[in-house]
């Protein structure tokens, strides 16, 4: 049913200089090429664009001017003879201080692509072609200028309102700022979208009830308008919200454009008809084409005039998508024939292309590029110790409040502790413990550290943010590796430490302090470094459930290759020993482990002709074939400079990766981790090539 709408037949806005005449029209259209009967009347005279250029001047000094001229984006697709596919074809336009321009299509159209290619983050694999300028410049977009906020809400559920702004705060201010002062900052943020009445209320998520959805949209708006960016980028930022949800969004992002003189884009799907009323400008896509681009409450004559009138009661934005969606083609009437939706595109682009309204557009681009405006200069923010520490206290009050990140796996460590330490209770110093010795610390050092993967979902969503945030310039990766690393430390010596001590103890392994503190550390360090790689899989498979099975795929290999289900001297040399033994980390936990509890030992021999006795030595040596070039200290060494090593792998990772367009379905939208993108600033080129 047609929801009933009251849209404003003359348009309000005032366009600097640009003065807007529209007059009644017939519904029928005589011709396909016929220009829509309402124009933006722009003097060419020198005088008068003297004047235009006069008024764009003021607005120079304090905002951004954002244009685009002849913009196509192209991207690569087997399907295509070519191999390639247009998304964007030849889009010229333009976005002015205090104002929001709507960017609004089908599915599909190109919204979200237009939106990446302005803000520079077009995936490696696009080729953008055309022009884009920032106050007539070809500018980059560095911290503090411009922020993006993506369609999805990528937030730290455990936080509250308040704490999540807060920590965002310091991260993105600069340390000129004292502490109180960037509180201050997040608090009129907060006041500024509403959001004063849940500052105390968590985000929530899968297991703890927070706030809705359209207080997380605002949440996420007020971390990227902290640093007050004069340009803002927003995608779909009424996506999965109700009515009234989208309206007060919207109506505070209006606000924030008219009272700061902001430059606001927002790709937007289907805005009901109190939304659709607050946007000054439309630009409206079908399938990489523009449709239209001008005052928003003037579209509806284009299509009027083209025989596609809007009925009375239903709203204008609806009834564009249904003219121009072709998803679900029908037949629409047009005139007194009838016309397919592919065939309606067509009469629509040829009508606003051949349009006084498309000249004049492109002539207020050449005015506003003709008016070369300040360069743009970086934000200052907080430097890498502030940072990292910041990050890291915000880390361990997440880890430390989320359930499954750790405490979870320390219940389950405890259980199994007592397990072991039940099963091999009292081992004993018979000639059947050295067997019993061995099959717990290879237990303790496959399957404990095995069981650090339980983590990795609670990782991907960590990942996720980061993504977002280093995307946004907030941060770079160095920080995010120490922070990560320096949180998850006590939760870590915890699990070793507790489940470790009860089943050391319980087994009657060796009651030296040193020998237990070993095996703690052994411990540790192996969890570390199965953290590690498990971070170098979540950078390459973003999917949590396909990254535990391909991280738990790695360790099963690596744990065969360990020197216990199969002794080194019996691996197969070609791959299996030579170069996976080596590689594995198993090895050196197994022989520390070894090591650290056989030497010093004596165990009667039960083989006949043999000794009476035989010593810890000799045991590793004979039966469990470990390497005793060295002692176990250098193997604690060797897991040390291996969790170093994995680290370094996925801070060079996370470097290498190129930014991932969150555009279009279309457009190829990156998985999760495509997201993780290169750090700002942001290049807007103007020619081929890509970015």
């Amino acid at each position: 049913m047609d929801s009933p709408i009251n849209v404003s037949r003359s348009t309000s806005a005032k366009n600097d200089g640009l003065e807007v005449q529209s007059w009644a029209s017939s519904s029928s259209r005589s011709s396909k090429n016929k220009i829509f009967p309402f124009s933006i009347a722009l003097s060419s005279s020198v005088s008068h664009n003297d004047y235009v250029a006069s008024s764009l001047k003021s607005k120079f000094d304090n905002g951004i001017f954002l244009t685009w001229k002849d913009l196509s984006v192209v991207v690569p697709s087997g399907k295509k003879e070519n191999g390639k596919r247009a998304i964007l074809q030849e889009l010229t336009g333009y976005v002015e201080p205090g104002q929001i321009l709507a960017i609004m299509g089908p599915s599909g159209c190109g919204k979200s692509t237009l939106l990446d290619a302005l803000a520079g983050r077009l995936s490696a694999n696009t080729q953008q072609t055309g022009e884009i300028l920032i106050n007539g410049r070809k500018e980059m977009l560095a911290f503090g200028t411009s922020a993006y906020v993506t369609q999805e809400d990528i937030l730290m559920t455990t936080l509250t309102v308040m704490e999540a702004i807060y920590y965002s705060a310091q991260l993105q201010l600069p340390d000129s700022m004292s502490r109180s002062e960037k509180k201050e900052r997040a608090e009129m943020t907060i006041r500024e979208m509403g959001l004063q009445d849940a500052m105390d209320t968590r985000i929530g998520g899968w297991n703890v009830r927070g706030i809705s959805s359209g207080q997380k949209r605002r949440v996420s708006i007020c971390i990227e308008i902290l640093t007050r960016p004069k340009l803002l980028f927003l995608d779909e930022p009424t996506s999965g919200l109700d009515s009234a949800a989208s309206y007060h969004v919207m109506k505070r992002i209006v606000n924030l454009a008219r009272e700061d003189g902001r430059t606001v884009l927002a790709s937007i799907h289907q805005p009901n008809s109190d939304v659709f009323e607050l946007f000054h400008n439309l630009c409206l896509l079908a399938y990489g084409k523009t449709i239209y681009f001008g005052p928003s409450s003037m579209a509806e004559q284009l299509f009027a005039s083209n025989g596609f009138p809007c009925p009375s009661l239903r709203n204008p934005s609806d009834h564009y998508l249904r003219i121009i969606n072709k998803d679900f083609e029908e037949n629409i009437e047009e005139g007194t024939g009838r016309t397919s939706t592919e065939e309606a595109i067509n009469i629509l682009v040829n009508s606003y292309k051949s349009s006084d309204t498309y000249n004049e557009v492109k002539e207020r681009v050449s005015i506003i590029c003709q008016q070369k405006g300040g360069t743009l200069e970086k934000g200052n923010q907080a430097n890498f110790i502030t940072q990292s520490l910041v990050l890291t206290k915000r880390s361990f009050v997440n880890m430390y409040r989320d359930l499954g990140y750790y405490w979870l796996r320390f219940v389950i460590y405890v259980a199994l502790g007592l397990c072991i330490g039940t099963i091999f209770h009292d081992i004993g110093s018979s000639y059947g413990s050295i067997q019993a010795r061995g099959s717990m610390l290879m237990f303790i050092a496959a399957f404990l550290t095995f069981m650090a993967i339980g983590g990795f979902p609670s990782f991907v969503e960590d990942m996720k943010i980061f993504g977002r945030e280093r995307l946004n310039g907030h941060y770079g990766v160095a920080s995010f590796v120490l922070s990560n690393s320096f949180s998850s430390t006590p939760y870590l010596l915890l699990i070793s430490l507790i489940p470790g001590a009860i089943a050391y103890y319980l087994t009657g392994l060796q009651k030296n302090i040193g020998h237990f503190l070993y095996f703690v550390l052994g411990l540790f360090v192996s969890m570390m470094l199965v953290e590690s790689l498990m971070m170098i899989v979540a950078s390459i498979v973003p999917d949590f459930l396909m990254g535990i099975i391909t991280g738990a795929g790695i360790q099963g290999i690596m744990m065969l290759n360990g020197g216990f289900f199969r002794l080194p001297n019996d691996l197969p040399k070609p791959v299996w020993k030579y170069p996976m033994y080596y590689i594995a980390f198993h090895r050196y936990a197994f022989q520390g482990f070894y090591k650290n509890e056989f030497e010093g030992l004596t165990f009667p021999n039960n083989q006949a002709g043999g000794p009476p006795t035989i010593t810890g030595k000799e045991v590793l040596t004979n039966i469990w074939q470990v390497d005793m070039g060295h002692t176990k200290w250098v193997d604690l060494a060797i897991l040390f400079g291996m969790l170093f090593f994995y680290r370094f792998l996925f801070w060079i990772k996370r470097m290498m990766m190129r930014t991932g367009s969150n555009g279009d379905k279309a457009a190829t939208r990156s998985s999760a981790a495509a997201v993780v993108a290169q750090l700002q600033p942001f290049d807007l080129r103007s020619s081929g090539g890509g970015k």
